[in-house]
């Protein structure tokens, strides 16, 4: 309980955002947070040449090397924290960290490099954190069909995978929505 006459303590959720490198995870976090939201992205250097791949995202100049964060308040007494995780392989051991005591999980999928997402699936799969898959649509446009991705990651049917737009809050709210509801009824059929 708070102190008299706070009201109650807030009731807290942690989502993990997570995805490939240039998938849109600051977007999404960006787009959907009431509060100005934290970034720790740096400007990509020389260094990283030959480390980081830019294939399909050639005009990217930043990269997020700890993670972004993000707050939603539901209803007078639940908090939702969004925490973004970094997308190379080479900062994973922040997965590790930010994935603790997560409700679930968003996998931010970006169909010009769809492989970048076999990690990511396999991370939440090892671990048991329910998660949706999210194909961020850039500019709107929705090159490949939900089912055809599914195959292509080869996911589950009971894994949700929906089509998205990282920079529009509706979008990014009905993602979110999905994944609340995908964890309640993992809750409820004591899964």
């Amino acid at each position: 309980m708070g102190a008299e006459g706070a009201g109650p303590v807030p009731d807290t959720l942690k989502i993990v955002i997570a995805g490939g490198f240039g998938a849109g995870k600051t977007t999404l976090v960006s787009a959907v947070s009431e509060v100005e939201s934290l970034h720790t992205e740096e400007v990509m250097t020389s260094e990283s040449v030959g480390v980081d791949d830019l294939d399909g995202v050639e005009g990217k100049a930043t990269t997020t090397v700890a993670l972004d964060f993000g707050r939603i308040t539901l209803d007078g007494s639940t908090v939702v924290y969004l925490f973004g995780t970094p997308g190379q392989r080479r900062f994973s051991f922040m997965w590790e960290e930010l994935a603790e005591g997560a409700l679930g999980a968003v996998v931010l999928a970006d169909t010009r490099r769809l492989t970048d997402s076999f990690d990511v699936i396999d991370f939440f799969e090892s671990r048991g954190v329910p998660f949706v898959v999210a194909v961020n649509c850039f500019d709107g446009q929705r090159t490949h069909r939900a089912d055809d991705v599914r195959v292509a990651l080869d996911v589950e049917d009971r894994v949700p995978l929906l089509l998205c737009d990282a920079r529009d809050r509706d979008s990014v709210k009905e993602v979110l929505t999905e994944l609340v509801s995908l964890v309640l009824r993992l809750e409820l059929s004591g899964a």
